[in-house]
């Protein structure tokens, strides 16, 4: 089995998040105008780097209403998105950070060396 530097390797982080009242009290149409002028301009910085995926899951849970999939092409992306959308009010006051999941897609066939399953 070789090396591997796990910082080189992509990274999917599944964040769930909750909405807030305060988030919720806003009407759409502002919350629109409030995420294309918060949140775009960091996709625009991590343009190639990083992609979030925004689900809606409030249908079926109570315990959080979305979830976020960040793929990041390396570690130290997420990282310094992360720490960037903190300083926004995404970040714990429009939206809870419940829980944080990081995975990497098929790592135990990349340990192994061997082809993943597919499905």
């Amino acid at each position: 089995m070789s090396e591997t530097n796990t910082a080189d390797r992509t990274l999917t982080v599944f964040m769930l998040v909750k909405t807030t009242p305060e988030w919720l009290g806003i009407p759409v149409e502002e919350r629109i105008k409030i995420a294309r002028h918060t949140l775009q301009p960091l996709f625009d910085e991590f343009h190639n780097r990083l992609r979030l995926k925004w689900y809606d899951v409030e249908f079926y849970t109570a315990r959080i209403t979305d979830v976020w999939m960040i793929e990041a092409e390396d570690h130290q992306s997420y990282q310094l998105f992360c720490e960037k959308l903190r300083e926004t009010p995404f970040w714990d006051r429009y939206f809870r950070v419940e829980e944080i999941l990081p995975g990497e897609e098929n790592a135990w066939a990349k340990n192994y060396e061997i082809d993943p399953l597919r499905s």
